[in-house]
């Protein structure tokens, strides 16, 4: 038979820098605008778009933002920063998603982030020391190859980091949404904020939701559990990049969208 071809890394390094960079700029101004409108304008954040539940969101954007520079370059022209400094952006990159993740799941059930006060606090530095931790292993399976890449997978399919980070991916993206979401339908008090307009930090969740799919086919498959075929060897890597860059946009459309949603 004729050996498969995969077209995928050169398709990934000639269109990720410029992706990553526009998004970088959109994260930046959109970001920027839902900060003054939260310096400005106070008393206009209420629950269940509260101030400091969208402030704490604004940064986990910011941070995750920040990190997207660096990574394009090391698309671009090879990753020259050292094993230390990927895994360390690996770090900063799942802390700020996990942390967005608890803080929009946290936004939705409850009226915690009405107020700012030791409560509100302390929850905060809860999910914000908890979503560190969980991130941990992301930094542990990440590395270099061939001292040119910096990757999200260093280490085998099978290894104790990448099954932690998986299984933390896969609950944080992927069944923490979809509880919420059934526990909302199911219960007419939580419906209140999404007719408030709380639904628009879900916008998180429905950008991050396909990743978390394809992270599971890929476990899938690289563990052998279902057939790999010529095609889906040729096809799913452009389906994973795909969803991940999905994922990425949330960083440029959800301060926007957090914004529009309080402004209208």
């Amino acid at each position: 038979a004729a050996p498969c071809h995969n077209h995928f890394c050169p398709l990934f390094q000639r269109v990720a820098p410029p992706f990553l960079a526009v998004t970088c700029a959109m994260a930046t101004l959109g970001t920027a605008a839902l900060l003054v409108a939260l310096a400005k304008r106070p008393q206009a954040w209420q629950w269940p778009q509260s101030r400091a539940l969208v402030a704490q969101l604004a940064l986990g954007t910011g941070l995750f933002a920040a990190l997207l520079p660096a990574l394009a370059a090391g698309i671009a022209w090879g990753w020259h920063l050292g094993t230390g400094l990927c895994r360390l952006t690996h770090l900063l990159w799942h802390w700020s998603l996990f942390a967005q993740a608890l803080l929009v799941a946290s936004g939705s059930w409850g009226t915690s982030w009405a107020r700012w006060d030791p409560q509100s606090r302390r929850l905060a530095v809860a999910i914000w020391a908890g979503a560190l931790l969980l991130a941990t292993p992301a930094a542990l399976a990440g590395g270099t190859v061939a001292g040119t890449g910096c990757v999200r997978r260093s280490v085998g399919i099978l290894s104790p980091a990448y099954l932690l980070h998986l299984a933390f991916s896969l609950c944080l993206l992927l069944l923490l949404p979809t509880g919420l979401l059934v526990a909302t339908l199911a219960v007419p008090a939580r419906r209140a904020s999404w007719q408030a307009g709380g639904g628009a930090s879900w916008v998180f969740f429905g950008l991050w939701a396909p990743y978390g799919v394809a992270l599971a086919v890929e476990f899938l498959l690289h563990a052998q559990l279902l057939e790999p075929t010529c095609g889906t060897f040729e096809s799913f890597d452009h389906a994973l990049g795909l969803s991940e860059g999905l994922g990425v946009l949330h960083c440029g459309l959800g301060p926007p969208v957090l914004l529009l949603a309080r402004l209208c």
